[in-house]
């Protein structure tokens, strides 16, 4: 079956994407890049992480790909080199051995055939390349307070991305996935986000009853016979009194690889 992102692109996701930097979201990639690499970022967004590998590679080459209009067209409004186009992470639109890094933030959670992918993602890396890739686990999210209608959009998350054919909790499975696609060397690590703080607790909160409402994760939950929009507005409700309690937290643990081709 085709892949169905089960997030979309309504604009509490892209403000949740365009939040994403080297330091918050591949930090583990970091020590891995210099300068004069050449680098795909696949499943890149609306940017904001693909512009600072840019800067950090210069004058490597650094080309962003995604397979939503959307999301490039957010990402052309940003002031960088980078070249940003529409593409199929299964079936890139580059030569074989033309990149030294392959990045892939949250991607491989939505792809219904993601050892495919990493298999794609080899053949473009020159020998001693890497692909990096870090999901999040979503069986490991907590937080709190408390609160039922939380537990019940976790519930209704899984349930979503079962219906799409897709693995949320794909930050346990990455090393397995690589070593399927041929990779024998590959490093494993995890790190998270933390927000505990008014401001992150504001934003994610409020991101989140948005999304609750109006992105892809509604739409397609009732559109499956999963909730309904009643439903819906109650954890819409549930995250903005986790944001408003003084004393909330929220933690979302993922998985990272650095996959080396010999």
């Amino acid at each position: 079956m085709p892949d169905t992102y089960s997030h979309g692109h309504h604009e509490s996701v892209l403000r949740s994407h365009s939040n994403r930097t080297i330091a918050n979201s591949a930090a583990y990639l970091e020590p891995h890049l210099r300068p004069g690499l050449d680098v795909l970022d696949v499943g890149c967004g609306p940017g904001t992480i693909t512009v600072e590998i840019a800067d950090r590679v210069a004058p490597g080459k650094v080309i962003g790909v995604d397979v939503a209009q959307d999301a490039i067209t957010a990402a052309l409004t940003l002031d960088s080199p980078v070249e940003f186009r529409v593409d199929d992470a299964y079936n890139l639109a580059a030569d074989d051995e033309s990149v030294d890094v392959v990045h892939a933030h949250q991607v491989l959670q939505h792809l219904t055939d993601p050892v495919a992918a990493l298999r794609e993602w080899k053949r473009v890396l020159r020998p001693g390349g890497i692909v990096a890739a870090r999901d999040s686990i979503y069986s490991s999210k907590n937080w709190f307070p408390k609160d039922p209608m939380l537990d019940r959009w976790l519930e209704l998350y899984h349930q979503l991305t079962d219906a799409n054919n897709a693995e949320d909790d794909a930050g346990v499975y990455l090393p397995h996935w690589a070593a399927e696609a041929g990779f024998d060397d590959v490093t494993y690590s995890g790190s998270m986000w933390a927000y505990a703080d008014p401001v992150s607790r504001s934003w994610w909160g409020g991101l989140w009853a948005d999304r609750a409402r109006y992105s892809s994760f509604a739409t397609q939950s009732v559109e499956y016979g999963l909730t309904t929009t009643d439903e819906l507005e109650e954890i819409a409700a549930a995250w903005l009194r986790w944001a408003a309690h003084p004393s909330s937290s929220f933690v979302v643990v993922h998985g990272e690889i650095i996959a080396t081709k010999q």
